[in-house]
């Protein structure tokens, strides 16, 4: 080591003081001799294989993520978001660390020659002594953890940088600063980001200048004299400068921010933000450009003096002119003239809102209700009590399962979901529920690897029944059901290997001429279960060694290696929840809550809607989209769930989705291609979204209007109704979404319905999802009705010209229509009773509540027919035990003042309109038979019949279904095919014979114990 290492080349006669940082003074330290044991290999080769390890983890899983999104048609997506996040992670760590470590170089590097003679200096020696070993480390160390922090965080805002870099214009100016308003939604958050990311970094490099000269002394706090260097100072005054030109920027551009500035009344620019903080904001932005111009001066007039008092000047600035003076202006002048100073920016708010949930084309129509039931009033509305939904999806779930499981292992959702199908010529409501899959139901002995993941594998089929019928003894009115299927929608792949409860991963497949290992489906015969052998394309094929290494890095299974069910033809099927691969292959979806089934062309179809959101539409109200998403249902069943969003205040149903339950294929169909953030997505991730064209017939006949969407409208639309400025300020006239009166144990708001109805403008009903309005305040009346349009298209692929209108009826503010809540107290104290029987509804409800049975109350419906609101509860009781179900043994009705109830609607609409509804020209869908009186169940009496032609009816119903059960077993599926035919002929004469409003039901003897037993209805129409 040379001596010039210790000593700095100062004036001539200082050669002896010690330059800052070097050992201290007298000359070279004598030398040191120190005994070093010798190192073992142990240490070293650990580090190095636990490094490998987490490198190779690292790589089998970044595989499998390719082999996944390969697997499903959509690599690029992987690779724009990956490739994204490494561009901005490299940028930042540089920039980060690059600041950092060239404040921490040359801070060292000009330090002075000569550490200055000060008490501080000297207490400072023992610091470098003991910094110096470890500087040139903490050098690369420092910056790198800093850069290392700031790039991950910048990782995180790809999908803010994609936006900004595939910007499309919305086509509308905002009023305040006459912007495309794609400024706001796409430009604006990436430039706050990258000033707020600049701010930072800029910070972290002030520091460490500020640290490395303070230690190595050209930088003396407490010095009377010169308190920097010339190069510390003039390092310290660029870094200032620069970070109060960013701050200026930020100022500036937040005058733009305030735009979605949220507050109490409203969100965006109010009187105050446009009359005192965009000036003050202006002139903060001037005064910061003046302090960094004086930053630089200081450089050559060796002195902080004018610098630190333009940061002074700044800070006071700031505080006055920032917030003091935008506080007295709000006090002093707006606050007395609040109501009128506010006007225009609230109308500004009400538009933009309107605008950006999609309510701004609602038709309003003042309803003048009446409270009034007479004879015949309902004839008007003789198509829509038909259709009215008795059976209540959320309730039902427990009866589909014990009826229709089949095995322990099967299971149905806790929700069930609301469709419509074409049957025999006729578009019905359904409540359908697909088959799944349920570990948790295989017996303890049976779990293991083998079975858990590749015997046990897929669910079978769907069990579908009409949503506005049910059975004599209240059970639901399958039409489609068992295993195998039977029923109208008998042409379709039953097999789910993609649901809402399938298992984290299976393997399935094997080679040709091998025998089936997956269990298919319990049968009758000797084996008593029928295997099948997965030929679809999904899943990923593990067609090498090294495949199979990587999902047995992935899933920590050794079996991966050693089972001989994984083999070259195997498949693996992981991620399998329809929402996460939607979510996967589309990220930057906001997804609906409710994913539900379809068969669309011979598969059966998961479809998803998927929202595109922002929080940046200027002047549009910023909400909570968790909080208004959530209902009883969301609540109460692990099937739905809230949006998980955070705030937005723009959306849009922009995607319908589909994902295979069978293969797992992900389809993104354009819904509003008018949308500039969907087309914004679509540029940046090419060809993932599929045109509206593509969509086929069928699936266009199954799309519906989706519950989060009107969720979040509806919410909107009860303050937002209102469109006068000077109403809205009073705020008198706002509305809340009623609680679930059903709902006996929680206060929780209610859900929307899907109904098929007709408002009072339209010719004849339609598919419809409803809710209902009451005044904020404590009045329990109610003071709007909602409905959309959710009937998307028809089997000709065309979307329907009516999908998606709003139509809102307002009843008269002095109204006396009783809210839901209202009629449920009645409900529950009512001492009405029904021409069928003695009892009074209160002594019904308490007969089943008192003797061992539990009563639940169905979806309390309401729908505008008769001229007013007529409401309408389904009545559930179930008995004890673990085996018990809940059954329909009631309907009540409700219209103005009066209520009613029967065991039938056709028999709740007469005793409420006096024996004559009118709606006998219709058709109320239910039958009349008697419930029995074993299960906990007292009911109303109804007729029945000894036709002659009905009970030959029945007895066909019962042969032909035993034949196609023996067919079945027989496998010969002509002779099914013939039986199956046989049974729609007997059903339809039996629905011939019936009397209006009756029904007979049978139970066919199954032809094994593995059959469920089926019941086949005759109802009249």
């Amino acid at each position: 080591m040379s001596s010039s290492e210790w000593f700095g080349q100062g004036e001539p006669g200082d050669q002896g003081r010690p330059r800052a940082g070097g050992a201290g003074a007298g000359g070279r330290r004598p030398p040191t001799f120190t005994l070093r044991r010798r190192r073992g290999p142990l240490a070293p080769t650990i580090a190095i294989l636990v490094a490998l390890g987490f490198v190779v983890s690292i790589t089998a899983s970044l595989w499998t993520e390719v082999l996944w999104f390969h697997s499903v048609g959509y690599e690029g997506v992987f690779v724009t978001e990956l490739t994204t996040k490494i561009l901005l992670f490299t940028i930042a760590f540089i920039l980060t660390a690059g600041l950092v470590a060239s404040s921490l170089v040359l801070g060292y590097r000009t330090r002075p020659v000569y550490a200055p003679v000060t008490p501080q200096q000297q207490s400072l020696d023992q610091y470098r002594e003991a910094i110096e070993p470890l500087r040139r480390v903490a050098m690369v160390a420092i910056p790198g953890i800093l850069g290392l922090l700031a790039a991950t965080g910048a990782a995180g805002q790809w999908k803010t940088f994609l936006l900004w870099r595939n910007s499309e214009r919305f086509g509308t100016k905002d009023p305040q600063f006459h912007l495309d308003l794609s400024f706001f939604v796409f430009t604006l958050p990436w430039i706050r980001f990258v000033l707020g990311f600049l701010t930072m970094a800029l910070i972290m490099t002030l520091l460490a200048a500020a640290f490395t000269h303070y230690v190595y002394g050209g930088l003396q706090i407490q010095a009377r004299a010169e308190r920097t260097t010339r190069a510390a100072r003039t390092h310290l005054a660029v870094i200032l400068a620069v970070l109060v030109l960013v701050r200026a920027a930020s100022y500036w551009f937040d005058r733009y921010s305030l735009a979605t500035k949220d507050s109490a009344l409203l969100t965006g620019i109010r009187y105050t933000d446009a009359h005192a903080v965009m000036p003050t904001k202006a002139i903060l932005a001037v005064a910061a450009v003046m302090t960094a111009a004086l930053f630089i001066a200081s450089i050559w007039t060796h002195s902080w003096r004018l610098p630190g008092v333009g940061v002074a000047l700044l800070v006071i600035t700031s505080v006055v002119v920032g917030s003091i003076y935008p506080a007295l202006v709000q006090r002093f002048q707006v606050k007395p003239s609040e109501k009128s100073l506010e006007q225009p920016y609230i109308e500004r708010g009400i538009k933009a809102t309107r605008a950006a949930y999609g309510i701004d084309g609602i038709q309003t129509k003042p309803y003048q209700a009446t409270t009034k039931a007479t004879s015949g009033q309902l004839r008007d509305d003789a198509e829509t009590i038909p259709g009215i939904r008795l059976v209540d999806p959320i309730v039902v779930s427990p009866t589909f399962k014990q009826l229709q499981s089949v095995k322990s292992y099967y299971a149905f959702p806790d929700a069930l979901d609301v469709d419509r199908y074409n049957i025999n010529g006729k578009l019905s409501d359904t409540v359908i529920a697909v088959r799944e899959l349920d570990l948790d139901g295989v017996p303890e002995n049976q779990r293991n690897w083998l079975n858990d993941h590749t015997v046990y594998t897929h669910g079978f089929g769907v069990v579908a029944a009409y949503g506005n019928q049910r059975g004599a003894d209240g059970q639901p009115v399958f039409y489609e059901q068992n295993i195998p299927p039977v029923g109208p929608l008998r042409d379709f792949e039953p097999r789910v290997y993609f649901g809402e409860q399938s298992p984290t991963y299976s393997i399935v497949g094997a080679p040709s001429g091998a025998s089936p290992r997956e269990f298919d489906y319990p049968d009758s015969g000797a084996a008593g279960q029928k295997n099948n052998t997965y030929a679809g394309s999904g899943g990923v094929q593990l067609s090498s060694f090294m495949r199979k290494v990587a999902y047995a890095l992935k899933y920590r299974e050794l079996n991966f290696l050693l089972s001989d069910t994984v083999n070259d033809k195997s498949r693996l099927m992981d991620h399998r929840k329809p929402m996460e691969r939607v979510q996967r292959v589309a990220p930057w979806l906001t997804l609906d809550g409710n994913p539900y089934p379809a068969v669309v062309g011979g598969r059966i179809q998961w479809i998803i809607d998927g929202y595109t959101t922002s929080a940046d539409y200027p002047y549009s109200k910023l909400q909570e989209i968790d909080n208004i998403t959530s209902d009883s249902v969301t609540e109460s069943s692990s099937a739905v769930r809230p949006i998980s969003s955070g705030r937005v205040n723009y959306i849009r149903n922009s995607v319908k989705a589909t994902v295979d339950a069978f293969d797992g294929s992900v389809k993104l169909y354009a819904w509003d291609q008018t949308d500039p953030l969907l087309k914004a997505w679509s540029s940046a991730f090419h060809n993932t979204v599929l045109p509206m064209g593509d969509i086929s017939g069928d699936l266009m006949s199954h799309l519906r209007y989706p519950e989060d969407l009107f969720k979040v409208q509806r919410s909107t639309l009860a303050k937002y109704h209102v469109t006068d400025p000077n109403s809205f300020y009073g705020g008198n006239d706002f509305w809340k979404v009623p609680n679930d009166p059903a709902q006996e144990d929680r206060v929780v708001p209610q859900p929307p319905f899907y109904l098929t109805l007709a408002m009072p403008d339209q010719p004849k009903p339609s598919f419809s999802l409803t809710s209902t309005f009451m005044p904020a305040g404590d009045r329990e009346v109610l003071s709007g009705f909602l409905a959309v349009d959710s009937d998307a298209g028809s089997a000709d692929g065309q979307r329907r010209v009516g999908y998606g209108k709003l139509r809102m009826l307002e009843l008269p503010r002095d109204t006396t229509v009783k809210g839901p809540g209202q009629v449920e107290n009645e409900i529950n104290s009512s001492n009405d009773n029904t021409p069928d029987s003695t009892l009074t509804l209160s002594q019904f409800l308490n007969n089943n509540r008192q003797r061992g049975s539990s009563v639940t109350m169905g979806n309390l419906l309401t729908l505008p027919v008769g001229g007013g609101l007529l409401y309408v509860q389904p009545v559930y009781v179930r008995g004890t035990g673990a085996a018990s179900y809940p059954l329909s043994r009631a309907t009540v009705v409700a219209f103005g003042d009066k209520l009613a109830w029967a065991y039938t609607l056709d028999g709740a609409l007469d005793g409420l309109f006096g024996g004559n509804s009118g709606a006998t020209a219709g058709d109320s869908g239910t039958t009349a038979n008697p419930p029995p009186t074993t299960g906990g169940g007292t009911g109303p009496t109804a007729p029945t019949t000894d036709s002659k032609a009905l009970t030959q009816a029945l007895a066909d119903i019962q042969t032909a279904y035993a034949d196609g059960q023996k067919a079945l077993k027989d496998g010969d599926f002509a002779a099914y095919g013939a039986a199956q035919k046989r049974l729609d002929d007997a059903i339809q004469r039996a629905v011939a014979a019936a009397p209006k409003g009756g029904s007979a039901t049978v139970t066919p003897t199954p032809s094994g114990s593995a059959s469920p037993t089926s019941s086949a209805s005759a109802t009249s129409r």
